[in-house]
């Protein structure tokens, strides 16, 4: 009788959320997903990378520009400010990071940031040398830009991630008033959304633009209005697998895949609506 009463004590404990002076992690949660009826959408900053210094043995990026234009329009669509920047160094990419996250962000509801350049695991391009994505994503932490605490900090990175090409396979089968009263983690809120798979090149055309972006302002066109964030993301990632393939005279190049790389640490679902 004992065993059980203490059975059932421990029990109760648990369900209370009161065991060993822990807190309920559902308490003060309002709703499982992203308030989005402030005042504004929010920012849409693009980073848009074309012409490189020679000192850095990077090439131009033709089709960028076609990327930059398609990403405006979509977001646009959506409701956000959207502001364009082209070819800018290491040092104007940070000071730009930096003024934004010191922006009052108070009446937005996110904050979405799209970096356009060459990039390796880790790093993007500016147009004079590389940077830390980290040093960038620090200035938007819960803890360095409060208006955005608890809001969701989008990136989207159109980048090379290494050098490795994917060869494919062949398959045989088909197939907010909660942020005051909470204390919440510095990283939590940020979804980066990469173009390819860590190690691995990125993929983009003169003409149409990359298959990356191509397929994500698809996607989000047609879903934005209906779906969450990472179905829409996920729909992406079909799209790229299975629409694209390379086509070069190069046979090191040639028939290439890719797949987009989606790394969440939202903390409830985002849709692109109230």
């Amino acid at each position: 009788d004992k065993l059980n009463l203490l059975i059932l004590n421990f029990s109760k404990t648990r369900q209370n959320g009161i065991l060993h002076g822990s807190k309920s992690a559902e308490s003060g949660l309002s709703s499982d997903s992203y308030k989005m009826d402030y005042p504004e959408m929010g920012l849409c900053v693009i980073i848009n990378n074309k012409n490189f210094h020679p000192n850095t043995g990077m090439s131009f990026r033709s089709g960028t520009d076609v990327d930059a234009a398609n990403l405006r329009d979509t977001f646009k669509s959506l409701k956000y400010e959207v502001r364009n920047k082209n070819d800018l160094t290491c040092k104007e990419i940070i000071e730009l990071m930096c003024n934004v996250s010191k922006e009052d962000h108070s009446q937005r509801s996110s904050f979405v940031c799209v970096i356009l350049s060459h990039g390796e695991e880790g790093i993007i391009f500016g147009t004079d040398g590389s940077v830390e994505l980290k040093r960038l994503t620090f200035f938007f932490k819960g803890d360095k830009c409060r208006s955005l605490t608890g809001k969701p900090k989008l990136f989207i990175i159109q980048a090379c991630r290494g050098t490795e090409l994917d060869c494919g396979v062949e398959t045989d089968s088909g197939t907010d008033d909660d942020v005051t009263c909470q204390k919440i983690p510095v990283e939590a809120d940020f979804l980066y959304a990469y173009s390819t798979a860590p190690g691995y090149y990125s993929w983009r055309n003169s003409k149409d633009g990359s298959w990356f972006i191509q397929s994500l302002c698809t996607m989000l066109k047609q879903y934005a209005n209906k779906l969450e964030i990472m179905q829409i993301l996920t729909r992406v990632n079909r799209k790229v697998a299975t629409e694209f393939e390379s086509y070069s005279l190069d046979v090191n190049f040639h028939a290439k895949k890719q797949v987009p790389c989606i790394m969440s640490m939202l903390t409830k679902e985002l849709y692109f609506f109230p």
